[in-house]
């Protein structure tokens, strides 16, 4: 990685100007939403409980900044070669395992081994920047780093302009921080009288492969009868209110929002910086309205990698659509030209589930029990008769309420989706039990065609519903990418 690449105060306001300018192994595509675990095929993800992989946990719903400044190595590019990865204080950290555990547990986050994420990607060792700009936004089909911080707002404005102003500064800001940069004019201001456009803790830390990834709920097109910014005629017939599904509990406060921001980055603190300085920007016209910190990604959209483990202990995700497969991203994720309307070609659809797993039942449980459960093994992921993970599965060899077999695509119609979701531990529930599971993430072309049809069949019927229940619930329509320094997030929306 080059010197240019990292976060410095002496290069924040050309960083500023540029950014202003801008007034985005798992193998075949599965769908696993609702709390389940993920497997073998496209549909079969479900919610499925997350996997554990990552380096000192972030566990909570808005939560402050994770753990502190972590000093990097330099890493001299070589014209026509990768760069050179450099242990950072962080990682040192990681495996030395103590020191790292002891701010993790201080910070009430779960630790764990920090490791560099299994995506065998060069950015995803060397901490390098994701481009910006793009015919899609990146945080979908983008190699999946190992930390989420995930936020919903409610927009507080009813000006439409306030809120086409804000729009534009997160854009421009959004630019910066994932290039590396500071806010604004940065965290070090020459008027020290003033407080500064940067919050200053990512300062000297690596982009970390930090994707922003921008979405429009329901609710900015109609809220309580009134059609606040004239936009109530341009809502998709695809951004549907979710309908209630069989067992939900689902918690209000934790459910919802006008807007949303996927932050997922390699480092959690630098995920956590991004949140929080959007959030700043956008006091007095957006609040946020819930907030989900996340740890060891449930999923993989890069092939080959090696497949994640959920909370369950199972791996979760072996079926996902991969990040370089066209065909199916095309088919199955984004917005094609005949689905309308216009803005949203080029963009997809998500679905976002805080699924909460009854840990303490699931580990009294029988491994035979589990088993049968999931309908694959614990050991090496094979499905029921099989020897290997990827071994195409037998679906009448498993028990008929097995998740596996009840989240394949050939048991829903060919329905498919893309996963990108993440393990969360956000303390106790005051019981003396983990208040802990998966923070369920789907991409999808149009929702009445993914999630709400496969996630009807595992309400009904999964095995895995014993073990797990839907406690919170989102949906968001998320526009294509942003092309040039001249677009920003949702200007085909307000055009």
């Amino acid at each position: 990685m080059t010197e240019s690449s990292k976060r410095k105060p002496s290069e924040t306001a050309e960083a500023a100007k540029t950014a202003e300018a801008t007034p985005d192994t798992d193998a075949t595509a599965t769908a696993e939403p609702a709390g389940t675990t993920s497997d073998a095929t496209s549909a079969e993800a479900a919610a499925s409980a997350t996997t554990s992989d990552a380096t000192a946990t972030a566990g909570g719903v808005t939560a402050p900044a994770a753990a502190g400044k972590a000093a990097t190595g330099k890493a001299e590019a070589t014209p026509g070669a990768a760069p050179r990865p450099a242990p950072s204080r962080r990682a040192l950290l990681g495996w030395g395992g103590a020191g790292l555990a002891l701010g993790a547990a201080a910070a009430g986050g779960t630790a764990a081994a920090l490791r560099v994420g299994d995506d065998a990607s060069p950015s995803a060792s060397t901490g390098d920047a994701v481009p910006f700009h793009g015919a899609h936004q990146a945080g979908i089909s983008t190699p999946v780093q190992d930390r989420l911080h995930f936020a919903s707002f409610d927009v507080t404005t009813t000006d439409r302009a306030a809120l086409i102003k804000l729009l534009q500064e997160w854009t421009a800001a959004a630019a910066a921080m994932t290039a590396g940069h500071e806010v604004g004019a940065g965290a070090i201001s020459a008027n020290e009288e003033l407080p500064p456009d940067d919050t200053g803790e990512a300062l000297g830390l690596k982009p970390s492969r930090l994707t922003l990834t921008f979405g429009v709920g329901p609710g900015l097109f109609e809220k309580d009868g009134k059609d606040r910014f004239g936009l109530k005629a341009r809502r998709p017939q695809a951004l549907i209110d979710l309908p209630v599904f069989p067992k939900d509990n689902l918690d209000p406060a934790r459910s919802g929002g006008d807007l949303c921001v996927q932050a997922c980055a390699d480092d959690p603190q630098v995920a956590v910086h991004a949140i929080r300085n959007l959030a700043r920007i956008g006091m007095g016209r957006v609040a946020i309205r819930w907030s989900q910190l996340g740890f060891g990604k449930t999923s993989s959209t890069t092939p080959d990698a090696q497949t994640p483990r959920n909370m369950m202990g199972f791996k979760d995700g072996t079926r996902n659509i991969a990040g370089d497969d066209t065909a199916r991203l095309d088919k199955h994720v984004w917005v094609g030209e005949k689905d309308g309307p216009d803005w949203m070609v080029g963009g997809s659809y998500l679905v976002a589930r805080r699924i909460r797993m009854h840990i303490e039942t699931w580990d009294r449980t029988s491994l035979a029990e589990q088993e049968d459960v999931f309908g694959r093994d614990k050991s090496e992921g094979a499905p029921v008769g099989k020897q290997r993970e990827h071994d195409e599965p037998l679906l009448k060899a498993m028990k008929p309420d097995a998740h596996v077999r009840l989240a394949h695509p050939d048991s829903n119609n060919g329905v498919t989706i893309l996963r990108r979701g993440y393990s969360f531990t956000d303390g106790t529930d005051g019981l003396g039990r983990l208040d802990a599971g998966l923070f369920f993430i789907a991409y999808q072309r149009d929702v009445r065609d993914g999630f709400v049809p496969l996630q009807t069949n595992l309400a009904r019927n999964d095995a895995l519903n014993e073990y797990i229940q839907h406690v919170g619930s989102a949906v968001f329509a998320v526009p294509p990418g942003v092309r040039d320094k001249g677009d920003w997030w949702g200007k085909t929306l307000f055009a």
